[in-house]
């Protein structure tokens, strides 16, 4: 049986003991994010160049009176490829369904999805990426031809069906696009990349979404939370509410700089945004392994977190900061690593000369 309008959680190791700087979607982000998400292209803040496209494919689009073009949006969790998908159904005045690539377990969950869409709907499968053979092998004349081929009966007397499709528009969504298959990945016309918001664009959401959920906060105190949410909305919303309950105990209820300062040093999230899982990875790459390289499971064993968690948490955002590096033989810390954990860095001693000639 199939499952729509279903969110996939990341998993923790019991329920309140779970990383709170996870771009991951995790227990008691679902609610507040409905609430929070923009409905139109207007109130959606930062990916400019992304929505002035997407604003062109759509006029276009109503203008002749065609479906869009299917939507390929990849990129980093957290970011808001869900959140647009909708805005797009919005904007084009159709229905939106939503579901996930796990959720499609068979090709007649893919079909009975198909089937339901009216003209020009949006159908949106997060997590693209996980469907099965099968069903992706079902999608391919659904995109490129609109049918779908149905085998009926087994043995001698199986006979094929071809069914047509009424106009419909994909929008898929995945964090890994590189697990895509070539195929899947060309059927796609529109083929967008989410790209971590700035500082100036997260206070903007930090100030939108206290003005929604009607918290008192300063511009400081939205630029401190924002500083530190990692270039993505949903940890910088989640941020704001864990600092509201700092402000309503230890304040006036108001989120001023030295309040969000406090309860973020209480978090153990620093300047950077780096909590601590982050620095026992690095501190153990540093003091355990000599700076490295060590492979992700033996790093994952040393410092007991899973290595699925190493790699989708932390690892990303500790590379686009210069922290962490990847080689063959494993993770390496950088010298940026060893400055901001104030650790001093072993110095760099020349190759030794053993002879060999040397161009």
């Amino acid at each position: 049986m199939i499952h729509t309008e279903e969110m996939e959680f990341a998993p923790g190791d019991s329920y309140g003991n779970f990383n709170v700087m996870s771009p991951e979607n995790i227990a008691g982000d679902g609610e507040a994010e409905i609430t929070l998400r923009p409905q139109t292209l207007n109130e959606y803040v930062g990916q400019d160049k992304v929505k002035e496209k997407i604003s062109i494919y759509i006029k276009a689009a109503k203008g002749r009176g065609e479906p869009l073009d299917h939507v390929l949006l990849y990129g980093p969790p957290g970011l808001g490829k869900t959140t647009l998908s909708s805005i797009i159904a919005h904007e084009l005045g159709v229905n939106l369904r939503v579901t996930t690539g796990p959720a499609i377990e068979k090709p007649g969950d893919l079909v009975s999805l198909l089937t339901g869409l009216n003209d020009n709907d949006v159908l949106f499968i997060d997590e693209i990426h996980r469907l099965s053979r099968p069903v992706e092998e079902l999608l391919y004349p659904a995109l490129e031809d609109r049918v779908i081929d149905i085998i009926i009966g087994k043995g001698p007397s199986a006979r094929s069906i071809r069914m047509d499709l009424r106009p419909f528009t994909l929008i898929g969504a995945t964090t890994r696009a590189g697990q895509l298959s070539a195929p899947l990945r060309d059927r796609f016309g529109v083929i967008e990349r989410l790209e971590l918001y700035n500082t100036e664009q997260l206070t903007d959401i930090v100030r939108r979404s206290a003005m929604i959920l009607g918290i008192p906060c300063e511009a400081d105190g939205a630029e401190e939370i924002a500083g530190r949410a990692r270039g993505t909305p949903r940890i910088a919303n989640r941020l704001l509410k864990r600092v509201r309950d700092f402000a309503d105990v230890m304040g006036n209820g108001s989120i001023t700089k030295e309040i969000a300062s406090i309860a973020l040093s209480r978090l153990e999230i620093d300047g950077l945004g780096l909590d601590s899982l982050d620095r026992r990875m690095l501190t153990m790459i540093i003091k355990g392994y000599n700076g490295g390289p060590v492979g992700l499971e033996t790093l994952a064993a040393a410092i007991g977190e899973e290595s699925v968690t190493l790699e989708d948490v932390c690892e990303p955002y500790l590379m686009q900061l210069g922290f962490l590096g990847r080689t063959p033989r494993g993770r390496v810390a950088t010298r940026l690593a060893y400055e901001h954990l104030g650790i001093a860095a072993p110095e760099q001693n020349p190759p030794k000369d053993e002879g060999q000639m040397t161009f």
